[in-house]
């Protein structure tokens, strides 16, 4: 779906309006970005979808066309796809950063290699060309498996979107242009092959080297030590939250002096990127949590 140039909060509503109509639970996104437009737990006012406690995205997308239709109104947001509640996997074929000079292979020519090697054809499946220049590979996900979100397991520059993740929808743009759908055919199962790769034990990891701090109080230094290992030893689907939640405890430590804020975040950098996570995934998780942790800590003496 293409925007009208004259009325692109309109187009955007058809966008999501769309999508839900397909089964795909959808939220908004932040006008010509990628990321949510809704509230985060700081700021939580435990009213409507959250009045027994905050709702992140996952839980508030929506197939309620009155509920899209309010949200749209107020602005022209961009459609945000919560895969898992949809029943979707999305394959994430990604270009690299620099593509007009690398000679590294884009994620669909990773794809591609993935598939010869297992015999199989490349799915053919609903298709959308991401603002990159990358491709979203659409598919039912199985019923009674809990599928988690990939990043790079498949293969460099293919990631995939299950529960815990979502994809920008057709329909959106951005400064670098717009999502459209390049294959508008029916959205095919999960081969088995691919479920079976996707399902298969990641190879163990050897525990990250995390350099002491060395500037902080002996309660401070054990407790990193031990949100550290949490961090470097928490499953896929679940180790961004963890991150969050352990920078969080370790903000207090920092608003009281009691360890300096920038070995907290080379620990955590460490042991984050060590389970998995993207450095730059780690960057923004890390300075969310420290900052509000920081910010809203209670006195030592009232802790």
């Amino acid at each position: 779906m293409t925007q009208s140039p004259d009325n692109p909060r309109a187009s955007l509503l058809d966008a999501a309006l769309s999508a839900a109509e397909r089964g795909w639970h959808v939220f908004p996104l932040r006008p010509d970005t990628k990321r949510p437009a809704l509230h985060g737990e700081a700021t939580c006012p435990r009213t409507g979808p959250c009045v027994s406690g905050h709702a992140k995205w996952e839980q508030r997308a929506t197939l309620d066309p009155d509920r899209i239709r309010a949200a749209w109104s107020t602005d022209a947001f961009n459609v945000g796809i919560a895969t898992g509640p949809s029943g979707l996997l999305v394959v994430d074929l990604d270009v690299p950063k620099d593509k007009g000079t690398s000679d590294a292979p884009d994620g669909a020519t990773t794809f591609k290699a993935l598939c010869e090697r297992v015999g199989q054809p490349v799915p053919d499946t609903y298709r959308v060309r991401t603002a990159s220049g990358g491709e979203h590979l659409y598919f039912t996900a199985p019923t009674g498996i809990r599928l988690a979100n990939t990043a790079g397991s498949l293969g460099a520059l293919v990631d995939t979107r299950a529960w815990g993740g979502y994809v920008v929808g057709s329909g959106s743009i951005t400064a670098q242009g717009a999502y459209e759908v390049i294959a508008p055919i029916p959205v095919t199962e999960l081969p088995a092959w691919l479920l079976v790769t996707l399902r298969a034990p990641a190879p163990s990891r050897p525990a990250p080297s995390i350099a002491p701090a060395r500037n902080a109080s002996r309660c401070a230094q054990v407790a990193l030590e031990r949100e550290s290992a949490g961090v470097a030893a928490a499953v896929e689907g679940q180790r961004e939250a963890t991150l969050f939640k352990s920078a969080r405890a370790m903000g207090r430590f920092v608003a009281w002096g009691d360890i300096p804020r920038h070995e907290v975040e080379e620990a955590f950098q460490v042991a984050g990127e060590s389970a998995g996570l993207k450095p730059h995934e780690c960057r923004s998780t890390l300075r969310s949590a420290l900052d509000w942790s920081i910010r809203t800590a209670r006195p030592r003496e009232a802790a």
